[in-house]
Order: structure tokens, then C-alpha cells, then sequence
């Protein structure tokens, strides 16, 4: 293998469709109109030499390197800033050229330091290379070694260069090497966003600078790392690349963390990764990534990592390493003595949407045709399981509408319940460019968010109050239809009309009203107004939305009212629209269209359907239950009743990331056998009998889908430490337990998906690898998939109206619960925090902290940095509290990345009332000041730590 090597045209591609020809160094060339001379020239082979050009960023032209000769013009103009025409005669080499060229080289050489031997950058930096690419030989002007940051003038006595900036724990800044070609100042604007840096000085003092000239860990700097994929010699460089060296064959994968799905190369040294630097080719990231996905992998080799699988008795026990079979027989031997004893349906499994479709697959297998039930349920079921059902009825399927490209196309967004800048950095990026060109923002939702305090972004906000979203949704399409903005020839063409004009009806109805409605959802009425009116008539209109709208007791109610507004402003079925949900986990998508749901086989079918359910058995030869079993809610009420015994829990953290805390304890607590597949010894293992160690998404081939139903290859880079991949531990668990499943490669499991599941039937790793990615339905109609669905019509027919009326959750507040907590997550941690908190991320974000309106801060006596007891009707828990204004008086806030807070042990048991979907983000409390941890967390962390204690193993006397 070698490193995959990813051409760079200088200036990004040109979208128009008029082609322009003109004749580079006597070639004839055809590029689109708008094409710089630069990528036209590299588009025909030649590589025109350049310093600040990169085709991430727009064209600078401050280098003065890529400059060219154009026949009947004077001068010598940069190439990329200068746009092809038709007829154009171009050359790219001359005597004259060559002679500028070595001349502007000759002035960077002289202010730079020459220690390319030891420099990190050796073998990976464009002015060695360009040095190269112009012949330079020798450097007219004196160099003494001091250069624009030369200690003396900035106070340094003991070296010769200014310091490093090390604070950052990823990367390094290094002034002396700056040659100050801006692409790192571009990357921050136009790529990520953030605009955290600028060129601070004037003449030779000139230097990258992270804003004020701060550490880039006390700037806005978010470590994305698209500065230092943009830099082009050692200004910027990976800390991991100073230490390994560089790396010298690189794989392509895609990333384990959330639903956007970015591809990534990982740059490796034999099986030891160097740097993972993202993919451009890679469709949902086009090239850009986050701070977790660029750094944070670490946790592959962390220490606490468990590698044995290991066995106990009872959960008071300590943990013994033992082999793989005989970790399996046991667990195996367990769950038949449970079936035998209390029944077949007495066990169940939790697939996880951090494994592959594959592993998940299996999972489901092996739950249906192994255990011989339908107990099978997946983290989607406390997240995005409205979506599902939601949309399922709406529009006939189980998926958002668009890809991520659709936002270029994209006129108005509303964004409802999410965050995308911190749980979806990397599109929110992309969104964020889109805004910056004029694209208008709504953001609903009870925080002011990133989204709302972006730079150059203008947003109208509607705050909230948590567990409203139906009735601020339904006021919105009032305003549409009584205001006549409803787009009426796409609704009779695509819609249901009589439903339609129920519906109607329903939401003309005065107490939908924005006036009648703001007593209870707090909206301003004139905000609302302006945002219904901005949404139906601003052109093209896309809804984003997230876990603020899925986790409530009405989550499939307000999934349902985004349709509607939807399909009543004709946002459905084109680029540039579309209800697109932003799911949190890398393969949530993937473990809902693999059959995890206790109702559904793969392709979300029902388990109920004969002609379905007989392919299944027909291709598995063994005879499947048609009764739905049991969802994840039910199955620690079933534990708790004593008729569900044994659970098979792989890649899921239920202790830590489903609600009322306690009550998962209480269930978990009353099995007789847990088996926990995992990483780490994480909070769900301290009731677990039996650990079976898992494997990393760098350990293993596979697919994952992520939020635009997009599959992508994730490829194995280094053998398993734990010796399997996690769908080989799933085989050889079924195996000890009487049910074969016999596959030598991932890739044959993805050719019995696609033979059983019509959406995935033009699914194959061959198809994968030649187009990249592919986006389902990918079938006959779509062989190479479907970027955007509904073209024409709805899957279902016609589009479906269904009433929202409002109902408010039975989670109220009161005289002792006066404030309503509402969670979220941060943009350096993941999740329940397994792998982001065992890497330097948690520099950003140690511990989880409650935000507090001033007013409701010093009416309870509470400042900035005080421990506080956040107490609900389900139970308490203490925290530090952060004073800010981003929060509304009577809403609190916070995250559920630490343990050591266990935020859920506050939710309750409310949930949705068509998927049990947990109510996360509606909890009645009350907040006290407090001197620490709770009684309750000293317990909980006492039990953990005993629950922890691995045996010594035993060593056989000699004989």
C-alpha cells in the first residue's frame, strides 16, 4: 500500500454548465465557464506552481507564484485569480516566468528557517517541493537565520525564533515557519466558519494569529484542523506527526462519531495511525471534518481499554479474564437456562448505532432466528424513533429527504430541536457558508444557540418554551394558510386534498393562532408572523431539526408538523428543500434500516407481513415469530416484573444515555444475565455477567449510513486488538448458542442484506468502491442511488395531511419544580463520552456544567462556578452551575457526556406516545445551591468502582 495521493486544482470547481475552450501550453481545452486558468491547466496534466492556492478556499492570488503568459495581454497575471475565456492562449512556461518565479522563491527562502532535515514537515511541505518545482539553486539574499519572527524583536533572549504555541493539545504553532499565504486564515472564513483567525502585524513582523493574538486553546479556534490542512509548510502541524514521523500508506474510511459522516484517510505507519486527515472526495464532508473525527482516536489504544473478554458469577463479584470460548459458553449456557426456565421470550438484545449495518444486521439475526423472538430494540428508540414513525406516515419512508449538498441550493432554513455547530460541526459548516451568501435562518429553539450567534450569519430566533414545538409549528402553518402563502398546485398534484383541507381547516382555527399560543409557548407573535411569512415565501426552504424536536412526548406529533408545513409550502422533492433530520450517532440511520426495531425486519417491514417475514425465513432456513416483541422501555419493566432475564448489549451505554436512571439500575439489577459487547468497562458493565471486548471502526470493514442515507465503506486499518471484529464475536456467540451464521467477510453479509431489502438491492462493496458512496433506495430505478426523494411524488402516492393538535406533557412545573431542565450536547465531546472523554478532548469540556439565567441564579443564591443540586420528581444530582443568558429565566440546561453527573438519573419515564421515545428534554426541577456530589453519586460511584475490580489471573504451578 501507499499514500493515497488527492490531486489539489488550486482554485474550488466551477458549477456552470457553459463550457469555455481555450488552449493551454498548445492544447486545446474545453472547462466549464468561471474555471480559473490554474485548475484548467491542471485539469490538462500541468501543474502550475503556486504557495496560497488550494482548491478548498477561493483564489487569493497573493503569491505571485502561479503567474502565466497570455497571448495579446500585457503582464504576467496569477493564474488563479484569473478566469478562463474563450479563445484564451495561454503558456505556463518561459524564460520570463521562470525568472519571476525564482525571484518570488528566492524572497520566501531568505525569510525562512532552513532546517528541512528536522523540520516534521520534511517530505509533506509545498515550498520544499515548489523550491523545487522552479529550480531554485542558490538564494542571492544574505540569510543569517533571522527571519520576520526573529526572537530580539519580540523580547526573546534565550532562542532564536519566537516560542511555540503549544497550548493546543493536537497541533503546534510554529510563527518562524509562517510564510503568511493566508490559507489557514481562508480555511477558518469560508471552510469552517469560525473566523478565530487573522493575519496580525505589519511588513516582515507579519504572522498567523489566533484573533488577538491568543493561544489557539484560549482562542474561538474550535481544532477542526482545517488550518493545518491548509498549511503549507510546518507553521501547523499535528503533534502525532512530530512523534511517529510521516506516515507512508493510507487507507480511506469513514468516521465512527455522528450522522454527518465524513470521510477520512487514515495516514498510517504500518498499523499505527498518524494522522486522520479528511477525505475530499468524501460527498457528505467534502474534505472538511471536526475536532472528534480529525483527533480524537486515541481511545483505540487507550489504556482502560478491555482487550480479554471476562466472566462473573454476580454483579458484587470481581471480573475474571477468561478465554473467548469460554466466555461464550457461558454466556451462551446462561441465556438457555433462562429461555428454559422463564420462556423463549425471557432475552433480548440492543444493537448499536456505532456498529456497522453489518454487525447490526447480525444482531437482529441472531435475536429473531437464534433466540427465537422479536426482542430487539436499538438506541434509535431513545432518539430519533419519531422520525420513523413520522415520517413512515407522511411520506412513506423512514429517512430524511435530501443530501447534505442540497443546502447549496437552499434559500430559507429553518432549523427546529438542534444544534448542528456543535453535533453536526461539519455540516453546520457547509450551512453556515450557505448563510454567509445570503440564505436566511430561523432557529427554534429554547437556547440561543451557536447557530444563532454565528459570525456574518443573521438569525431570526424563536425562543420557546420546551415542549411546545407542536403548538409553535401549528401557529406557523396557521399564518401560512390563513395568509394565503400555501403553494397550492403542489399540494393538489402531490397531496391528499381533502386531507389537506382538513387540515387546513384545523390550523386556520383562531386558537392556533400565534397570539393565542404565545401564553404558552412564549414566542413573540410578531417574530412568529415574520418567520411563517420568511419560510413560505423566501424560495427554497429546508427544515433541519434534531433530538429537540424527537425526545418529547409529542416527538412523532411535531416530526408529523414539519411534515405538514413541508408539503404545504411545496419544500418537498427538489434540491434546496426537504424535512431532513440530523441523526446524532455515525450509523443510527443504518441500525433503523437494518431491522433493530422489536416491529420491523430490514427495509422497515413489518414482522407481521407472511409474504416478508417467508423470505427471511426461507434465506436464515429457520421459522420466525410473527409478534412484535418487546422495545427497550418494556424491557426493564419486564425485568423489573421478573419475565425478561437475559440482555445482549452491543456498542450501547443504556446505564448512562436512557432516562430515569434508577429505573434502568432497578432493571438491569433484576436479570440473571447481562452480556455487555463493548470498548470499555462503561456504566451499563457494572451489571453486566459477562464482557465481551469490541472492536474500533479502525479494526474492522463494514458500511455505515449516516443521515442522508448515505453508505459508505469503512475499512480496516489495523488488526483487532481484542483478536475479532465485532460481527465475528456475533457469529461465534450465535455458534455456542446452537445457531450458525457462516460468513468470511462483511462483504457477504451486505449481499444478503441487499437480496432481502429492496432499497438496499443495488448495495455491494464492488458498487461501493467504484462509486464511493451511494445514497438508498439504490435499485434498479437508482442504480447508483437517490440524492434527493420524492421527485414527482411521495413514496407512499400522495402526500399525507395528519392533524397536530397540542397536548401538553403530563411533565409540569411547580410550586417545588419551578424551572424546566432541557439537555443537549457540546461540540469537543460524544454522546455518553466513552471515546471522546479518553482523548485530549476533554481539555474543552472536563466535566458537565448546568447554564442558569442570572435572575433565576441569584434568586436562589447561586453564582458562577458554584455546585448547585439539580433535583427533579425522579431523582438529583449536583453539578457546577454556569451563569449565562443564553438560556431563557425558568429554563436550565445542560449536557450528558460525564458519568460522574448522570443527568438522566433527573429524566423521567414520559416519553412519546407512538414510539415510548424518551421525553429527555422536558424535566420539571428545582436548583439549590449545594457543597458537592450527592449521596446519590457516592453510592453510584462507590457500586462502580467495586463493579470494576478485575481478578489477578490465575497462574498454573509448574509441574
Amino acid at each position: 500500500m501507499s499514500l493515497i495521493q488527492e490531486t489539489d486544482f488550486g482554485t474550488p470547481k466551477s458549477k456552470s454548465e457553459t463550457m469555455v475552450t481555450l488552449t493551454i501550453d498548445g492544447n486545446q481545452i474545453t472547462v466549464p465557464e468561471g474555471t480559473s486558468i490554474m485548475r484548467a491547466a491542471m485539469e490538462a496534466g500541468t501543474q502550475i506552481p503556486k504557495l496560497c492556492a488550494t482548491d478548498m478556499v477561493d483564489a487569493f492570488g497573493s503569491c505571485r507564484l502561479c503567474l502565466v503568459e497570455i497571448e495579446g495581454r500585457a503582464g504576467t497575471p496569477a493564474s488563479c485569480t484569473t478566469p478562463v475565456m474563450p479563445g484564451l492562449v495561454v503558456h505556463t512556461q518561459s524564460e520570463r516566468l521562470k525568472k519571476l518565479r525564482k525571484g518570488v522563491m528566492e524572497l520566501y527562502i531568505s525569510d525562512h528557517p532552513l532546517d528541512c532535515l528536522t523540520c516534521a514537515a520534511n517530505g509533506d511541505c509545498e515550498l520544499q517541493d515548489m523550491a523545487g518545482a522552479v529550480g531554485l539553486r542558490d538564494v542571492r539574499y544574505g540569510y543569517e537565520g533571522q527571519n520576520h519572527v526573529f526572537a530580539e524583536s519580540h523580547g526573546c533572549e534565550n532562542d532564536n525564533w519566537m516560542p511555540k504555541d503549544e497550548s493546543n493539545p493536537y497541533f503546534t504553532y510554529d510563527p518562524s515557519k509562517c510564510i503568511v499565504c493566508s490559507r489557514c486564515v481562508r480555511a477558518c472564513e469560508e471552510v469552517q466558519g469560525t473566523f478565530a483567525l487573522t493575519i496580525s502585524g505589519r511588513g516582515f513582523d507579519s504572522r498567523v494569529s489566533p484573533g488577538m493574538n491568543e493561544s489557539f486553546l484560549g482562542s474561538e479556534c474550535v481544532s477542526c484542523g482545517a488550518c493545518v490542512q491548509a498549511c503549507p509548510t510546518a507553521t501547523l502541524t499535528e503533534k502525532s506527526v512530530i512523534e511517529i514521523g510521516q506516515p507512508e500508506h493510507s487507507v480511506v474510511t469513514t468516521c465512527a462519531y455522528c450522522g454527518v459522516g465524513c470521510a477520512f484517510k487514515a495516514e498510517m505507519r504500518g498499523e499505527e495511525v498518524v494522522r486522520m486527515v479528511p477525505w475530499k472526495d468524501g460527498k457528505a464532508n467534502r474534505g472538511h471534518s471536526c475536532v472528534k473525527g480529525r483527533f480524537a482516536w486515541g481511545y483505540t489504544t487507550h489504556k482502560e481499554r478491555i482487550l480479554k473478554p471476562m466472566i462473573r458469577e454476580r454483579i458484587e463479584d470481581p471480573w475474571q479474564e477468561v478465554s473467548w470460548d469460554e466466555a461464550l459458553n457461558f454466556a451462551a449456557a446462561k441465556f438457555k437456562g433462562i429461555q428454559q426456565k422463564y420462556g423463549r421470550d425471557a432475552v433480548g438484545g440492543i444493537t448499536s448505532s456505532r456498529c456497522t449495518n453489518e454487525e447490526t444486521y447480525l444482531v437482529q439475526k441472531l435475536i429473531r432466528a437464534g433466540f427465537g423472538n422479536n426482542n430487539v430494540d436499538t438506541c434509535a428508540r431513545v432518539c430519533h424513533s419519531p422520525t420513523g414513525y413520522g415520517l413512515s406516515q407522511t411520506f412513506g419512508t423512514s429517512a430524511g429527504t435530501q443530501d447534505f449538498d442540497s443546502v447549496e441550493d437552499t434559500d430559507v432554513v429553518l432549523i427546529i430541536g438542534a444544534n448542528p455547530a456543535s453535533a453536526h460541526p461539519v455540516f453546520a459548516s457547509r450551512l453556515k457558508k450557505r448563510l454567509r451568501q445570503g440564505a436566511r435562518l430561523i432557529v427554534i429553539d429554547p437556547r440561543r444557540t451557536e447557530m444563532v450567534e454565528s459570525p456574518h450569519v443573521k438569525a431570526l430566533h424563536l425562543p420557546l418554551m420546551p415542549g411546545t414545538n407542536v403548538a409553535v409549528l401549528t401557529a406557523l402553518a396557521h399564518v401560512i394558510v390563513t395568509e394565503g402563502l400555501v403553494d397550492e398546485a403542489f399540494v393538489r398534484e402531490r397531496c391528499d386534498w381533502s386531507e389537506f383541507q382538513d387540515w387546513a381547516a384545523f390550523v386556520a382555527d383562531s386558537k392556533h393562532s400565534p397570539e393565542a399560543t404565545a401564553i404558552m409557548t412564549g414566542v413573540d407573535p410578531k417574530v412568529l408572523r415574520e418567520a411563517a411569512r420568511i419560510y413560505a415565501t423566501g424560495g427554497n426552504g429546508a427544515i433541519y431539526y434534531g433530538l429537540g424536536v424527537t425526545e418529547h412526548s409529542q416527538g412523532s406529533t411535531t416530526v408529523i408538523a414539519i411534515a405538514n408545513l413541508a408539503m404545504a409550502t411545496g419544500n418537498i422533492g427538489r434540491p434546496g428543500v426537504g424535512v431532513n433530520p440530523l441523526r446524532g450517532q455515525n450509523n443510527v440511520q443504518g441500525s433503523c434500516d437494518m431491522g433493530s426495531f422489536p416491529h420491523e425486519l430490514p427495509g422497515y417491514r413489518h414482522i407481521a407481513g407472511d409474504a416478508v417475514r417467508e423470505q427471511f425465513e426461507a434465506m436464515w432456513n429457520v421459522k420466525l415469530n410473527n409478534e412484535p416483541g418487546l422495545r427497550i422501555p418494556n424491557m426493564f419493566d419486564a425485568a423489573i416484573e421478573g419475565s425478561f432475564m437475559g440482555l445482549y448489549v452491543q456498542g450501547e451505554d443504556i446505564l448512562q444515555s436512557d432516562p430515569n436512571t434508577k429505573h434502568v439500575v432497578a432493571a438491569l439489577s433484576a436479570m440473571e444475565c447481562v452480556i455487555v459487547h463493548d470498548l470499555f468497562l462503561n456504566e451499563t458493565a457494572n451489571y453486566a455477567h459477562v464482557f465481551l471486548p469490541g472492536s474500533t471502526f479502525l479494526e474492522k470493514d463494514g458500511t455505515f449510513t449516516n443521515a442522508e442515507r448515505r453508505i459508505q465503506r469503512v475499512r480496516k486499518v489495523m488488526t483487532p486488538l481484542n483478536g475479532y471484529a465485532d460481527w465475528e464475536v456475533t457469529i461465534m456467540l450465535g455458534k455456542a448458542m446452537g445457531f450458525e451464521m457462516n460468513y468470511t467477510h462483511p462483504s457477504e453479509i451486505m449481499d444478503e442484506i441487499a437480496a432481502l431489502t429492496p432499497t438496499f438491492a443495488g448495495v455491494s462493496y464492488a458498487r461501493l468502491d467504484e462509486l464511493g458512496s451511494v445514497q438508498w433506495p439504490c435499485n434498479e430505478k437508482a442504480p447508483e442511488g437517490t440524492p434527493v426523494m420524492h421527485i414527482g411524488g411521495f413514496v407512499r402516492g400522495k402526500g399525507k395531511f395528519i392533524l397536530t393538535e397540542y397536548i401538553a406533557t403530563d411533565e409540569r412545573t411547580g410550586p417545588r419544580y419551578p424551572l424546566l431542565l432541557t439537555t443537549g450536547r457540546i461540540l469537543s465531546q460524544y454522546n455518553v463520552g466513552a471515546q471522546t472523554r479518553r482523548t485530549e478532548n476533554v481539555v474543552w469540556h472536563a466535566e458537565d456544567r448546568l447554564e442558569i439565567h442570572p435572575h433565576d441564579a441569584e434568586q436562589r443564591g447561586v453564582r458562577d462556578g458554584d455546585w448547585v443540586r439539580l433535583a427533579s420528581r425522579a431523582g438529583e444530582t449536583t453539578l457546577r452551575a454556569e451563569i449565562t443568558d443564553r438560556v431563557a429565566p425558568g429554563v436550565v440546561y445542560t449536557t450528558f457526556h460525564h458519568p460522574d453527573t448522570q443527568a438522566n438519573v433527573i429524566t423521567t419515564d414520559f416519553s412519546d406516545w407512538a414510539t415510548n421515545c424518551p421525553e429527555y428534554k422536558v424535566t420539571a426541577v428545582q436548583i439549590s445551591p449545594s457543597n458537592g456530589p450527592s449521596d446519590w453519586q457516592k453510592a453510584y460511584d462507590e457500586q462502580a468502582r467495586h463493579s470494576r475490580r478485575i481478578a489477578a489471573p490465575v497462574v498454573e504451578a509448574a509441574e
